[in-house]
Formats: C-alpha cells, structure tokens, sequence
C-alpha cells in the first residue's frame, strides 16, 4: 500500500503501539469508547489497568486518541487511524476462500460489460459491509467502435456511437433533406468504414475526407461532426459515472444516525472534478490508497473513509474501485479486498485492449 505524506512521524514503542491497536479494533468492533479494563479484560497485553490508563493518557497527548466526555473512555482520531494503517503489511492477501467467492462472481460477467462496475460495486460493499464503489475505466482519447444510424422521422435520425471502451453515446441528428433507412444504413456503413479505431482528434482530420455533394454523403458528413463531438464532449469528462453500492451499510452504523450527513457525502461523490481528481492521484500513486476522515479535503467527508485502488492501465484507461465507510473501518480486510477487485478489473481491461 503506498504511504501517505501526512502520516504521523515517529514509530511508538511495542506497548504503546499495541495498546493503540487494541483500541482501534475495539472500537472498530463495538463503536463505544473504550477504556483501560475492557482492555485488560479482553486483550493480553501483561500490564496493569493503571499502566494502561497512562498510556492512554500518552497516546491522547500525541493526538492519537480523544476521550469523547470526561468519563468515558478513549476513542481514535484520524491521526491514530493513520497510524494503525501504516502499520499493515503490504503482503497481506485477502483469504482465499474470499478469492475464490469474488472471482466466481465476476466470471459470470460478460466481458465489455457495464455489468463490470456494477459488479465491483456491489461485490465490495457485501464483503466490506461498506459502500463499495467503482468508476469505468476512462481512456484519455477513447476511440469508435462502432456508428449507427436509424431513422425517425424523415429528417430525423438517432445517431449511436458505441466507443471501444464500453460507452455508448447517443444524438439526434436533424437532415437537411429526407433520408431513408436504406441511404442511412449506407451512411453508417461510409462511417464505420473510416472511423473505427479513430480518436476524437483523427475523426476531426478525417472530416475533409467526406464530400457533401449528395444526400448521403451530406449525411455521413454530417454525422462525423456530430461524432466528434460526442467524442471530444466524453473525454472532457473527468469522470464517466460512478456506481455506488451498499449505502444502507454504511447507513446502519451509528455514526449516522443523522441521514442527511451520509446524504451530504454521497453529494460530494457526485462532483465529477472532485472525484476525477482522486482518480488521477490513485492512478499516479499505483496502489491502494486511504483517506481518513479530515485527509479528506471537502469538509462533508470528514466522518468518512475511502479506500481507493486504481485498475486499468495508464495512457489507455484508468478507473478506480474502493469502499467508504465510517473512519471505524475494518481496515485490513477493507484493504486486501480493494487490492484484489482493482487485481481482477485490470485483467479484465486486459482483455477489453487484447
């Protein structure tokens, strides 16, 4: 898992460190401040209830934990939840009867299928218990695939542009003159014989290549443009869509209770700039990615984690797989799940570009 900039800086000696895992996973489990003999009761830690109660008292004055009110016990801050992040080896794989559950999933997926994101979505929050979320592989000049044009009225016509990585983007087409579903069919045929394959940018220089001295052929012209457009319009896009599953996980936990704070970040993931931009920066990082809480930059997601990983390959397409949930995650299981769906999305894109 790649390292994060802003975590704390200096290792905690054996005992405090394992105290603090203690807590985490103790409150990760029950979501209740804990304090000194919860963890003498439940944990082999060889020390005192006082010691620990001093201990405490140390890791609170590094920022590593807070006490919610004067009587109860502690609880982690982010800084603390950092901590205990980087402290878990990258080599950690997910369990392999988990594996093998998750790719049986994914094998009864066609391929080139927008079922993939969905998949991946909803495979993530059941194993997570968590939102699990996903975005397609967005190309950086995404290409034809395929043109089709259907009448609908006689200077109508629906426009449909399959792209190669998956998207289909539709137009309406309005004809300076009547056109019949045989001179369409023939104006498709004229498309997809010099533009399959094409980017955005080839398309445009292609557009001289199509006359405009008869019907048809003002037609095929006509439809290029407007492909080029659909296609400059899409890769303008930061972000394609994002599929998002298993809101109501994250719904029952009891840190909001309040829906309109959950409804709030789920706002925030909408804002197609804001994700678009975590998308480049996981893709740039290369690995598993998390955000905690107020490493998060909107306000909105300061309650939330996000477990993000990047799939696809870089120059053709990039998307990213992940799970938000509370900062009280289950980060190790979280983790190794995210790496191995983001594992079995690039094989799937491989094959897409095979």
């Amino acid at each position: 898992m790649a390292r994060r900039k802003d975590r704390p800086s200096g290792p905690l000696e054996p005992r405090s460190e394992a105290i603090l895992r203690a807590i985490i996973e103790e409150y990760i489990a029950t979501a209740q401040p804990v304090g000194s003999q919860t963890l003498v009761d439940r944990y082999r830690l060889g020390v005192s209830s006082a010691t620990v109660r001093s201990v405490m008292a140390e890791l609170e004055a590094a920022g590593l934990l807070r006490q919610p009110h004067t009587s109860a016990g502690r609880v982690p801050t982010d800084a603390g939840y950092r901590l205990y992040v980087e402290s878990i080896p990258d080599a950690v794989a997910l369990a392999p009867v988990d594996q093998l559950m998750i790719r049986h999933q994914f094998g009864q997926v066609e391929y080139a299928s927008e079922q993939w994101f969905r998949l991946a979505a909803s495979t993530l929050a059941g194993a997570t218990r968590a939102a699990g979320l996903a975005t397609p592989a967005k190309p950086q000049a995404c290409r034809v695939r395929r043109v089709d044009l259907v009448a609908q009225s006689p200077r109508t016509a629906g426009l449909l542009l399959v792209l190669a990585e998956g998207p289909v983007k539709q137009a309406i087409l309005t004809l300076e003159q009547p056109a019949t579903q045989e001179q369409l069919n023939a104006a498709a045929r004229a498309l997809n014989s010099r533009l399959v394959g094409c980017s955005a940018r080839m398309v445009e220089r292609r557009l001289e290549e199509f006359a405009a001295d008869d019907v048809a052929a003002r037609v095929v012209r006509r439809a290029a443009e407007r492909v080029a457009r659909l296609m400059r319009d899409f890769d303008a896009e930061a972000v394609e869509e994002v599929f998002s599953e298993g809101l109501l996980n994250v719904m029952d936990a009891p840190e909001f209770a309040q829906s309109q704070k959950l409804r709030r970040v789920f706002g925030v993931l909408q804002d197609r700039d804001y994700l678009g931009g975590l998308v480049h920066e996981v893709a740039r990082r290369g690995d598993v990615q998390v955000f905690i809480g107020s490493e998060n930059a909107p306000y909105e997601m300061h309650d939330v984690s996000l477990i993000l990983a990047p799939y696809g390959r870089t120059g053709r397409a990039t998307g990213v797989v992940g799970v938000l949930g509370p900062t009280r995650l289950a980060y190790p299981h979280a983790i190794s799940t995210v790496r191995y769906v983001s594992g079995l999305m690039n094989e799937l894109v491989d094959h897409l570009y095979a």
